[in-house]
């Protein structure tokens, strides 16, 4: 069922590039031939603003600094008996506590750039 999925994503997002690719140069094509070359380049890929990811350490490392606590809270939670569905292999519950930890970490992050930015 998945391998289904999976081929038939990657076959509609394969048509769907070959399509952007050829409109694009059509269009770029038709800018040219209407004498707008200084219009040309309109259809070059936007460069992302170097702002947004101006500490990429800082942000990696707030991440990893976070899932660690995460699973550190995890474990200790599994040491007393209090927390049975820590050890039980099929509750999520573990999961959720370190994506918690993860998303924790980017807000830090996010907070920090932006009161760089002010």
């Amino acid at each position: 069922m998945t391998e289904e999925v999976l081929i038939t994503a990657v076959v509609f997002f394969g048509i769907y590039q070959l399509i952007k690719i050829f409109t694009d140069f059509l269009l770029k094509r038709k800018i040219i031939k209407a004498g707008h070359l200084d219009h040309a380049g309109i259809l070059e890929p936007i460069k992302q603003n170097q702002e947004e990811n101006r500490y990429p350490t800082l942000k990696w490392g707030l991440v990893a600094l976070m899932a660690g606590t995460g699973m550190i809270i995890i474990e200790l939670l599994s040491w007393g008996d209090t927390f049975k569905w820590v050890k039980n292999y099929e509750s999520v519950m573990p999961f959720g506590i370190e994506l918690v930890f993860i998303a924790i970490g980017f807000l830090i992050y996010f907070f920090i750039v932006n009161s760089k930015k002010r």
